[in-house]
């Protein structure tokens, strides 16, 4: 049997080629009801597939950042106006000596009110960013594909976390100011209660004057309080609640800024991921290209060997 040189050039390229090429799977129709190629899929199948595709450490950041913002806007909102109670009760009888604090103090309540609406929207955006980004990564969805709007947005929302997450640290840091303010005045509560009775200071020589802090100008009056006074004021309910809510407010921003250093960890994750997912999409187009190229190469040589014969 003699063998020509296309039936050569043939077993070469199979030779050479046999062990790079993918194996080639057929599509197996889908079988009605919950029967499987594999056996019979019943509901835990299902819901194990479905958890899979989950973005679980964006669910976690998602809460945890719903939690810290809500404690923050609702606690300081009522703290806030427990403070402007508390000034005008005990530190500052003339409206006009605070009333630029009172002006400031409500616009901060609007402002809290826009910073709970925002941060509910970028949370879910950023939640559905999560689903978006563990769905490309895991192909849950068959032919899906990033792209680079994909790729970008996902840049975006890493920049943009990281600003916010720097404008929260400040938040942080103006929310303990309060608190600050509400424990020196509480400390000195405490002393003038544990006075003992052969002191020779009495308790109304120990005052706290606010005015020094800067929210009531020096001209107000009486702008401080002492002696039993100052202890009367402690024991109300707006200063006890108004501190602790202050507190609460203070660990709700903390919250927040540990759940945006949170989100930026997972949308960095997510963006190399979805870097070197595009890489491996161009790697395959190019792979499919080299092998739609050599059969083009097989059906020419058999072409060939068939004018041939």
């Amino acid at each position: 049997m003699v063998i020509t040189r296309p039936e050569m050039e043939i077993g070469r390229y199979q030779w050479m080629y046999k062990s790079s090429r993918p194996h080639q799977y057929q599509h197996v129709p889908a079988m009605r009801g919950n029967v499987s190629p594999l056996g019979i899929q019943g509901c835990f199948e299902c819901c194990i597939k479905c958890l899979g595709g989950v973005p679980y450490a964006s669910l976690v950041a998602t809460i945890l950042c719903f939690s810290g913002v809500a404690l923050f806007c609702g606690c300081g909102h009522v703290a806030l106006a427990g403070t402007i109670s508390i000034l005008e009760q005990r530190f500052s009888t003339n409206i006009t000596d605070h009333a630029l604090l009172s002006e400031v103090i409500k616009l901060m309540q609007y402002v809290i009110y826009g910073i709970a609406s925002f941060f509910f929207l970028y949370g879910i955006i950023l939640l559905a960013e999560g689903f978006y980004t563990t769905s490309a990564v895991k192909e849950l969805h068959g032919e899906f594909k990033t792209t680079i709007c994909g790729r970008c947005i996902s840049g975006m929302f890493v920049f943009l976390t990281y600003v916010l997450g720097v404008a929260w640290l400040g938040v942080f840091g103006f929310s303990a100011v309060p608190v600050f303010m509400f424990y020196n005045i509480w400390s000195t509560c405490e002393v003038i209660r544990s006075l003992p009775a052969n002191m020779t200071v009495s308790a109304d020589q120990i005052c706290v004057d606010v005015r020094q802090y800067g929210i009531i100008p020096w001209n107000a009056v009486p702008g401080k309080a002492c002696g039993s006074a100052l202890a009367d004021m402690c024991n109300t309910p707006e200063f006890y609640l108004s501190y602790h809510l202050f507190i609460v407010a203070c660990a709700g921003a903390g919250a927040t800024v540990i759940a945006l250093i949170h989100f930026l960890m997972i949308l960095s994750s997510n963006w190399a991921y979805l870097k070197d997912a595009s890489k491996m999409q161009a790697y395959q187009d190019i792979k499919a290209k080299e092998e739609q190229e050599l059969q083009d190469i097989q059906s020419r040589s058999k072409e060939q060997l068939n004018s041939y014969t």
